[in-house]
């Protein structure tokens, strides 16, 4: 009995011997090579901050972000300090590259260009060596009109973006508040926590890019792509002269929606769009129907990350027709970009970008090329499209409606002297007291765009007690475009 449970015991430590083997194995031999490089590894992070970093620059050759030999770098395992020379101004997109939390931003996405690596074959004699290099990131913004961007919001909390609508480069891209990313790349520990609970309790949220990572109620400007679906899916709506209205008494409700301020407006799609009357398109919405305002709006891009080249892009929305089905007539608040709608600036600019284009919305970017340190060419972004929202037809005739918005509608005080401005706003009502979510979309000059411009400014104390979309973003939006076009 005894012998047999040693035979049993003998058996299960065999085993258990031959498991140990095995995983031993496992980890000397097959992971090896992955556990080494880990991103965890003590010895790979000391690594990463033994040789310099290749460095960040804007679209001038600005220096954005670098690597500069650490003070008492003989006494310290680091020998390497990153700087972000520009502060907040780029911290948003570029990010920060730090010991203890990590990358964010262009840190993140071009990682393993900006760390050692391997250096790429060009001659015979590379195939023998083991040189690694670093490489350098060109971005896509200006240093001007990222300046011009803050300093236009002021104190504002918000967000701007400006696009080139042909290519999708990103020629800047600011957020209000922001948040100097110095500290968090700290040699001292304390530094870096320190700057890291300061910046995540301040109830401003400087570290959220309310760009693309926040979206908002887009109000009128949603108004865009209502009257894409009505070219696009119903064009006899364009025809339709809507009654003249305060509110309009929706179908099998006792509910209302009102003009805002009280306002009276009727009349064709031309009219409504210029002074962003909301009775009509909240019926032209009721006749469009949910399935064609979804269909557009996803034409767009919503209900898809946009493939911006940085970390944690939000999504925009628009809800599926489904969620309709036990109030039909909120779709004429859906029409007008309230409801359930919401959207990011990012998307918002992408929307009009894709106007500007002839129904085409290309891939948005922040990186223009990387090059290696001897300033040989590693890669160049190549422009590419991500979807055709509409039809060139279609972008021309909403295009047309969008100069009215500037020549005699909401948006007069963004047209600029001998330029052409398209233009739509945008004042999304929010909870009572904390109006409103205040939007402008513009692009220019409307014969042969080369910037498209998105500004929100959300509900905030300080605003004016009725702010609109024209007074509050209106003035950052027209500056924006100046700057852009050179003015």
């Amino acid at each position: 009995m005894i012998d047999k449970q040693i035979r049993k015991l003998g058996v299960v430590l065999i085993a258990c011997f031959v498991l140990l083997f095995l995983q031993l194995n496992n980890l000397q031999i097959v992971q090896a090579g992955k556990l080494a490089n880990a991103p965890g590894n003590p010895r790979v992070v000391i690594g990463e901050y033994q040789n310099p970093r290749g460095a960040i620059l804007s679209s001038n050759g600005t220096i954005l972000a670098e690597s500069v030999p650490a003070k008492n770098a003989s006494q310290s395992i680091f020998k390497y300090q990153r700087v972000y020379p520009q502060g907040s101004l780029f911290s948003q997109v570029v990010g920060y590259d730090s010991v203890i939390y990590g990358e964010d931003g262009v840190e993140a996405s071009y990682n393993s260009y900006l760390t050692a690596h391997k250096a790429s074959i060009r001659t015979l004699k590379d195939l023998f060596s083991s040189r690694t290099e670093v490489d350098n990131v060109t971005l896509t913004l200006s240093v001007r009109l990222q300046n011009v961007a803050a300093q236009a919001l002021g104190s504002m909390k918000g967000a701007v973006v400006a696009i080139d609508p042909s290519t999708g480069a990103i020629l800047a891209m600011y957020s209000s508040p922001s948040f100097d990313p110095n500290p968090l790349v700290s040699a001292n520990t304390a530094t870096v926590h320190a700057a890291w609970n300061a910046y995540q309790n301040n109830p401003s949220q400087p570290m959220l890019d309310r760009a693309f990572r926040r979206s908002y109620a887009p109000g009128s400007t949603f108004k865009v792509v209502t009257a894409s679906a009505v070219y696009d899916h119903a064009p006899a709506l364009a025809k339709k002269a809507i009654p003249v209205l305060t509110a309009l008494k929706l179908p099998g409700t006792t509910h209302l929606l009102h003009n805002y301020g009280g306002e009276s407006c009727g009349g064709k799609i031309f009219v409504l769009f210029q002074v962003s009357c909301d009775t009509g398109f909240g019926q032209i919405g009721l006749d469009l129907g949910p399935q064609n305002l979804f269909s557009q709006a996803n034409a767009y891009g919503f209900n898809k990350r946009p493939p911006l080249d940085l970390p944690y892009v939000a999504k925009s929305t628009f809800p599926a027709p489904a969620s309709f089905a036990q109030d039909p007539s909120a779709v004429a608040f859906s029409a007008i970009g309230q409801q359930n709608v919401s959207t990011t600036a990012l998307q918002m600019a992408m929307v009009t970008a894709g106007v500007a284009n002839g129904g085409v919305v290309m891939v948005p970017h922040v990186m223009e090329q990387i090059r290696n340190r001897q300033g040989r060419l590693v890669i160049s972004w190549k422009p590419k499209k991500w979807l055709t929202a509409t039809s060139p037809a279609t972008a021309a005739a909403v295009k047309t409606l969008m100069i009215g918005v500037v020549q005699g509608g909401t948006a007069m005080n963004v047209g600029l002297p001998g330029v052409q401005v398209a233009a739509k706003t945008g004042t999304a009502q929010g909870v009572p007291g904390k109006c409103c979510t205040n939007w402008l979309v513009a692009f220019a000059p409307a014969s042969h765009p080369t910037v498209a411009v998105a500004v929100v400014v959300p509900y905030q104390p300080g605003l004016p007690i009725n702010p609109t979309g024209s007074a509050v973003a209106g003035p950052i939006a027209r500056t924006m475009l100046a700057a852009a076009l050179g003015g």
